[in-house]
């Protein structure tokens, strides 16, 4: 299974209440913060909720 890089490359000033709580369920807290998680479904939909807040990498 795919593994995806994500790293939080702008702040959470300014996003509303839902956008925030995906970051924690993530495991991001500060910019410049990465972590690696396994390409389920959950983690896809949890991406595409905070696009634009993170830079996504899918390693092998």
């Amino acid at each position: 299974m795919a593994i995806y890089k994500i790293t939080q490359v702008r702040s959470r000033i300014g996003s509303n209440k839902k956008q925030r709580a995906t970051l924690d369920t993530l495991g991001l807290h500060k910019i410049r913060q990465t972590v690696e998680r396994e390409a389920t479904p959950s983690v896809e939909g949890m991406i595409k909720a905070i696009h634009h807040l993170v830079k996504v990498e899918e390693l092998k």
